[in-house]
């Protein structure tokens, strides 16, 4: 094979690679009960099987403080944008508003996150 030939089918092939992109969460919930709070965040995310899932998401405060982490189990390809609760997440006294961000297997934590707003 010439070397011309490797770059263009290499060159072809990069698009497909990067499809997926990264993670974005599309929407997020929160309801508090009693000393802690249960988020529901909806993921949306190209998921191409195992090699490339969205595989996380978690609440974050606004100094960085990361309050919880939903780790996610497997790729959810035929089902997007998907939606899963954590529940027991400890909110510091005095915290208002946190961000929820998710994570994908290639690219680490990215994408569009959401605010979720505290205040009673």
């Amino acid at each position: 094979m010439n070397l011309r030939l490797l770059l263009i089918m290499t060159l072809a092939a990069l698009p497909s690679l990067a499809a997926a992109g990264q993670a974005d969460v599309v929407g997020a919930t929160a309801v508090r009960s009693g000393a802690s709070w249960r988020f529901d965040v909806t993921v949306a995310h190209a998921d191409e099987g195992w090699d490339h899932y969205a595989d996380a998401w978690r609440v974050v405060g606004p100094d960085g403080t990361v309050y919880d982490t939903r780790e996610l189990a497997h790729p959810h390809v035929n089902e997007q944008p998907f939606t899963r609760s954590l529940s027991g997440v400890v909110i510091p006294a005095g915290v208002s508003r946190v961000s929820v961000e998710a994570r994908d297997s290639v690219h680490g934590w990215g994408g569009a996150t959401v605010e979720v707003d505290l205040a009673p």
